[in-house]
């Protein structure tokens, strides 16, 4: 039997069992992403991923949020986290599901999966989100009206998040204080967000001095004014430096169109603190239309997902910021006749919660995800000249310590994803990079091919490249020792 017929084999064995999700089905076979590309050069091998316990940290996280409105069930992706390889999950920790009578803590469910992380060799990042109705002027459990605001509600808020860190403080080192205040769902003003994040964030630092906190987790990349008004109040209170990041959500149809607002925000930051960061962290295309929620209406398909996640992913690391993928598993939020499946999942899920397989992102971030870990750094005074007037990104990494770009990334990036596998030629040069053994890396498939004799020449600190085949998703030129093959 073939690798592939093993392992499809396997997944009829599995879908017979009630315990799916302690053996989840991921195919290993070479071939596992299936999809028309041809770039003409001979196939040498594929990525081996890396689990979670090979990689000693990263900048890649996956969301694993909404168990704390039972949205998702943890049980039915758990397993598929530490062979993905991304280092981080980002918990919404969930007061109203904690509390549910005054004064009496549940953690079960949170000590489930932040136990699991850490077994694994994955961070959790905790949100301090939503409110809780057990209290008057508690808040809802939701994005819409969810913030506590009476004296008693705030008092109780304060006491779980003094609770939930103490709780965590050996095992979550970090934080981030809300979802989205700035949706016009939630309506708070910077000013109440930011009392609110102050307030919840000297707590944390109380107990857990070297924690790390993100303030809010913004829906917006663009609305600078709205965090210019939170940061005066914080700065107004000699406060900035409770704060590693401001986070930050967007969702552009092509990815890239997101930066304009990106590079907004981190001037603002700038002006505020020297010390401030970006992390973006949350963000992900469907992979078929869905009628409501970011990046609806649109006739997404597995291929422009696995596309659209791996081009803002890496977007994000070339500019320097750490970065999240939207989401583990397909959320299904069952609100009656309003019930909808939200389909960002890299796992599709079907409208009982239950995990069915991973799509092709999965695959493709687990690719990401064995390339991109620490060791990997933006490298300084490298440039590219291309022969295509198209748009394309491209962005330079080396090594440790190595003096000079060793891996480039790059894709046509001047339209939003598509369906095409179609290539263009492109001849490039690179200053400031260097490559003892290249190869041509496709992160969709993980493909890795040799490149042919003659099309890489070398001039001082310049080295050329003939008729690289390009298209509008990532792929990788080289060293192959960067490379882990099979």
């Amino acid at each position: 039997m073939t690798g592939h017929e093993i392992a499809a084999l396997a997944f009829l064995l599995i879908a017979g069992v009630s315990s799916a999700a302690a053996a989840p089905y991921i195919d290993t076979s070479a071939d596992r992403v299936k999809t028309p590309l041809n770039v003409g050069w001979k196939r040498i091998g594929t990525i081996r991923p890396r689990g979670t316990g090979e990689i000693a940290s990263s900048r890649l996280t996956v969301g694993c949020e909404t168990l704390d409105r039972d949205y998702t069930v943890f049980d039915e992706y758990k397993a598929y986290l530490p062979p993905l390889g991304v280092k981080k999950i980002r918990l919404q920790a969930g007061w109203a599901k904690c509390e549910k009578a005054k004064g009496v803590y549940d953690w079960k469910w949170l000590d489930e999966a932040v136990d699991f992380a850490v077994a694994n060799g994955i961070v959790p990042w905790l949100e301090t989100s939503y409110g809780n109705p057990v209290y008057p002027g508690g808040g809802s459990p939701g994005l819409l009206g969810s913030n506590p605001t009476s004296p008693e509600a705030l008092s109780a808020w304060d006491a779980w998040v003094e609770a939930m860190v103490t709780r965590y403080r050996g095992k979550v080192n970090e934080w981030e204080i809300w979802n989205e205040p700035d949706h016009p769902s939630q309506k708070l003003d910077p000013e109440t967000i930011a009392e609110l994040s102050l307030r919840t964030a000297t707590i944390i630092k109380r107990i857990q001095p070297g924690a790390r906190i993100a303030a809010m987790g913004m829906a917006s990349n663009s609305n600078t004014a709205y965090l210019d008004r939170f940061l005066k109040v914080v700065s107004a209170a000699g406060k900035l430096d409770l704060f590693q990041w401001v986070s930050y959500h967007s969702y552009d149809v092509r990815p890239e169109d997101s930066y304009r607002g990106v590079a907004k925000l981190r001037e603002l930051v700038a002006r505020y603190s020297p010390n401030l960061l970006l992390r973006q962290g949350e963000n992900g295309a469907p992979s078929t239309y869905i009628p409501s929620f970011a990046l609806c209406k649109i006739y997404w398909t597995e291929y422009t997902q696995a596309k659209y996640d791996l081009r803002r992913m890496l977007g994000d690391l070339g500019r320097d910021i750490e970065t999240s993928v939207f989401t583990i598993i397909d959320i299904y939020y069952d609100w009656g006749r309003d019930a909808v499946l939200n389909k960002k999942g890299l796992i599709e899920a079907d409208v009982t919660k239950k995990a069915v397989r991973p799509k092709v992102a999965y695959y493709a971030i687990q690719n990401l995800a064995a390339v991109f870990d620490d060791t990997l750094q933006l490298a300084a005074g490298f440039t590219c000249e291309r022969t295509t007037a198209e748009s394309l990104s491209v962005f330079g990494f080396r090594k440790g310590g190595a003096a000079r770009a060793e891996l480039v990334a790059l894709w046509m990036d001047g339209e939003a994803p598509t369906n095409s596998f179609a290539t263009t030629p492109v001849d490039l040069t690179f200053t400031g990079a260097q490559f003892r053994n290249p190869v041509l890396v496709d992160l969709m498939t993980g493909a890795v091919y040799a490149i042919p004799a003659g099309s890489l020449s070398r001039r001082g600190d310049k080295v050329s490249l003939k008729s690289v085949p390009l298209y509008d998703s990532p792929m990788l030129i080289c060293d192959r020792s960067l490379i882990p093959i099979r």
